[in-house]
């Protein structure tokens, strides 16, 4: 698709930004289905949000993406939030429905959408940390039906994770379970019984490190998943699989985010299943 009068702009928006894997997926998406886009990344100051945002309506843009350290900071800047952002407390996509713009946040979606023939309605999750991401999955999870959950932090962050729990409560009428990961014995306790166990944390990036200790046992039926997707196979999910347990890393997350953005913007379906191939070959290697 050539670049027109008629050619439409999305960009994703944060500080740092350069190095993001998303211009490569949306304008794969623009060029496969034919659609006249660009997408940008946009390495912007916290003084330039404001005026970034104002933009989309100036240039009639689809929307943008936001990623750290923008994705609470923006939310005064829209007009509309969609359910599971204002659970979330944070956007990461911004849609432009005819000069109403609207803050979403795909990212729980996009983690579901990624762990293959599983659904979370009626099972119990494990989920490690309480960031960005653990917060996404965490909300996504009761929009969709989970019937227990099980969040594990360490013992200092305790009482800093304790309020958004209370607040996901009183809005959702959900009680989440809180423990300290340094408690190995209710940690494994939890995990005998549950059908998924996440980590959302950053550890294992390194390619080393584990988020919990290696002796806790996984039962057969485990799925198991990291939001991370670099290094593509992590400490974690070399673990998991090491005693027989399906793992799943963090790039079908980071996939299926940008096709939820994607269809918000454009109407069309990505064509994930071709992405894909093309990512598996950039992040295998």
């Amino acid at each position: 698709m050539k670049i027109n009068g008629y050619t439409r702009l999305a960009a994703v928006v944060a500080n740092p930004i350069k190095h993001s894997i998303s211009p490569f997926i949306h304008n794969s998406a623009f060029e496969a289905t034919e659609t006249n886009g660009v997408y940008l990344a946009w390495e912007v100051e916290a003084t330039d949000l404001a005026e970034t945002v104002a933009n989309i309506r100036r240039y009639q843009m689809y929307g943008i993406n936001l990623s750290m350290p923008y994705k609470e900071q923006v939310i005064p800047y829209l007009d509309q939030l969609s359910e599971e952002a204002c659970l979330i407390g944070a956007v990461n996509t911004v849609v432009n429905r005819e000069g109403t713009l609207i803050g979403y946040n795909t990212d729980g979606k996009g983690f579901f959408k990624s762990l293959p023939s599983f659904k979370i309605s009626g099972k119990r999750m494990v989920l490690l940390g309480a960031g960005g991401a653990a917060k996404a999955i965490l909300a996504q999870a009761i929009l969709d039906g989970v019937s227990q959950v099980s969040v594990s932090v360490r013992s200092a962050s305790i009482e800093k994770t304790r309020p958004y729990l209370e607040k996901l409560q009183n809005e959702t009428g959900f009680k989440v379970d809180l423990f300290a990961l340094e408690d190995v014995s209710e940690l494994q306790a939890r995990i005998i019984d549950s059908d998924l166990l996440v980590n959302a944390t950053s550890v294992g990036m390194d390619g080393v490190s584990l988020p919990i200790p290696a002796s806790v046992v996984l039962p057969e039926k485990l799925l198991v998943a990291d939001v991370i997707y670099q290094p593509f196979e992590t400490p974690f999910l070399n673990w998991a699989r090491n005693q027989g347990n399906h793992a799943v890393n963090g790039l079908g997350m980071l996939l299926y985010q940008a096709a939820e953005a994607f269809q918000l913007w454009t109407g069309k379906e990505m064509p994930t299943d071709q992405i894909w191939e093309l990512l598996k070959q950039k992040y295998q290697k």
